[in-house]
């Protein structure tokens, strides 16, 4: 029950839903989930002390899950586990279509099946889902394209790492050429407040997802996002050194959530507070 947990924190974002569950004390608990085509269930383990033991046919397996270790398993098979010790999870659900599109853009079969996993260490994904933390944490301030990222690299590592894909027949790219490059920044540099998707900016330059994520870093050397949070920055630290607009107005037209987002990406960022690079325009 939610008024027994330390967490329960969730956030729907396009194709995918996240959540992060915690418990406040130990406790032993059974969870009984039918088969449904709801599509793939991913969950991470953020501490140690978690055992689960699944049944599934006639076999009982016990696993004990370490901070970082992983679950995947399909919707449309029925799921029966004991729960016992504390937990914290971050739970990320995948429906068909994201798994297929996702499989698509890889140049794998679209009828790809992920393998199931219970308390297997995965540090690419425990890694992903720290990322996800902050966002959990304070929704309001999460950007669009961010959390689209995020979900896109969190698809690809699912589909390449447990859809029993040999990763020399996956499709790499190389650098985005400089006129489709130009276009991508531009479309994203009008977008400051951060609304827009993967899906649109690609669509703008007539690529998949996959191929522009990955073409984009090769050519920048930097995420879509951290590449847009930096025009962000840039605009904020020249409204704060040549204008005496509020640091909250600022924040506001440059794209973030609040002055207090505006505060956290620049200490940690630039090392220093809005206040503190104004007082410095002088210099």
């Amino acid at each position: 029950m939610s008024e027994a947990l330390r967490y329960d924190q969730a956030l729907a974002a396009g194709d995918l839903s996240f959540f992060r569950k915690g418990s406040l004390t130990e406790r032993v608990s059974q969870v009984i989930t039918p088969a449904s085509a709801r599509g793939f269930l991913a969950g991470v383990s953020l501490v140690e002390g978690h055992r689960r033991r699944i049944f599934h046919l006639n076999q009982a397996n016990t696993y004990e899950f370490e901070a970082g270790s992983v679950y995947l398993r399909n919707f449309q098979d029925d799921y029966k586990a004991d729960l016992s010790g504390t937990f914290d999870f971050v739970l990320i659900e995948l429906p068909p279509r994201f798994i297929e599109r996702t499989a698509l853009e890889l140049d794998c079969p679209p009828s790809l099946e992920l393998r199931h996993a219970a308390a297997q260490k995965d540090p690419v994904l425990a890694h992903l889902a720290q990322a996800l933390l902050p966002v959990l944490a304070r929704p309001h301030s999460a950007s669009r394209l961010f959390i689209d990222q995020l979900g896109h690299a969190i698809g690809t590592h699912l589909v390449e790492h447990y859809g029993g894909v040999n990763p020399g027949r996956i499709r790499r790219t190389g650098r985005l050429p400089p006129r489709i490059l130009v276009r991508a920044q531009d479309y994203l540099a009008a977008r400051l407040d951060g609304t827009v998707s993967i899906a649109e900016v690609a669509d703008a330059c007539q690529l998949s997802r996959s191929h522009f994520s990955r073409a984009f870093r090769q050519s920048t050397g930097k995420t879509p996002h951290e590449w847009l949070l930096e025009r962000r920055l840039e605009r904020a630290v020249g409204l704060l050194r040549t204008t005496d607009l509020p640091i909250a107005g600022i924040a506001a037209s440059c794209g973030f959530a609040d002055q207090s987002h505006l505060t956290r990406c620049f200490s940690k960022k630039l090392g220093l507070t809005p206040g503190d690079c104004r007082r410095t325009r002088g210099d």
